[in-house]
């Protein structure tokens, strides 16, 4: 995909004031309002994008909503309305969380050196915080990986990555490789946090762990030649699928997963994770078809068992291009 054609459905869903959530087929519903969780995911997409010279404008946006949300003690807002309301309380769900991915990968990869400086600064202030919940953990601790890579003795940033590594349960004594009884969403986040937190820390045994389950997700989403990722219900150790339906967001964090273990380890088999997250959009999937529009960029809400939700809002958008940007940067599969 061009520059242009990859971001004109993102911008079409992006005004002054961050990226609307929601989409009506590709028409941004307005009345739904801005989240968090998507304006972060945008931030990371657009900072990373090595044909960047024409989005310094998106990432002014979507770094001003985030620092608005964000308050002096750390915790911070979701949830804005149309008229640019703040609409709950801060508070220190998933999206606090993602919150610190963004500002971590904005500090240590925008393009201009005013957001990095920006991004560093929210970031130490949401960092302030601390969450136990697993997920909120590992997205925090990928935005704390990526400040590691800048500033290795970041004392924020490796309080993150410790409390990552100390949060993962351990193994199950049932011989079910995963360290919960079901998985449910932001599965391979966990895995990719571990990864991350073992190359900062320099700790063997975390990165080891990290990788094992990786290996254990991509080797259990996978039917065949396809991937086939776990649905909305979640999976227990010996359910079957395929299950539907299956989020686009979890095939990202597959492929940001495996682009991490390959740059951490060499090993050319990560590469097939990032081909079949990149093949699933085009078409290779359970239900044979796809979940990107080529045309605009635009990623479909959900496979589902007859198709696909027709609606391209932002989650699905941005985890459609964060897969193309892995598999583009990487080299990996033909039509990348």
């Amino acid at each position: 995909m061009a520059t242009s054609a990859r971001f004109g459905h993102l911008r079409a869903l992006t005004d002054a004031r961050g990226v609307f959530e929601h989409a009506l087929l590709d028409i941004p519903r307005r009345e739904h309002g801005y989240c968090v969780d998507d304006v972060a995911r945008a931030l990371i997409v657009v900072v990373r994008d090595p044909d960047h010279d024409d989005l310094r404008q998106l990432s002014e946006i979507y770094l001003s909503f985030l620092e608005s949300a964000l308050g002096a003690d750390g915790l911070t807002h979701n949830r804005m309305n149309e008229y640019g309301e703040w609409t709950d309380q801060p508070g220190m769900g998933d999206w606090w969380g993602r919150l610190i991915w963004a500002l971590g990968t904005a500090a240590a990869r925008a393009p201009w050196a005013s957001v990095r400086a920006r991004s560093l600064d929210a970031f130490h202030r949401a960092a302030q915080q601390h969450s136990s919940h697993l997920r909120t953990v590992a997205y925090a601790a990928l935005g704390a990986g990526e400040v590691a890579s800048i500033r290795p003795h970041d004392e924020a940033a490796e309080r993150l990555l410790r409390a990552l590594v100390l949060a993962v349960p351990a193994r199950a004594e049932n011989g079910w490789a995963w360290p919960e009884a079901r998985l449910s969403y932001g599965n391979a986040s966990i895995a990719d946090a571990l990864i991350t937190a073992g190359a900062a820390l320099r700790d063997r045994a975390a990165m080891d762990r990290g990788l094992e389950l990786l290996g254990f997700l991509l080797e259990g989403e996978t039917s065949g030649d396809r991937l086939s990722v776990t649905g909305v219900g979640g999976r227990a150790d010996g359910e079957v699928g395929p299950f539907f339906d299956q989020q686009p967001i979890e095939v990202a964090a597959l492929v940001d997963a495996c682009a991490h273990a390959y740059e951490q380890t060499s090993d050319v088999r990560w590469h097939r994770g990032i081909d079949l997250g990149w093949q699933w959009f085009l078409g290779d999937n359970d239900s044979g078809i796809p979940l990107v529009d080529a045309a605009t960029g635009a990623g479909f809400d959900g496979l589902e068992r007859g198709g696909r939700n027709e609606n391209r809002g932002a989650e699905s958008t941005l985890a459609a291009l964060s897969t193309y940007q892995q598999a583009h940067r990487l080299g990996v599969g033909s039509r990348a």
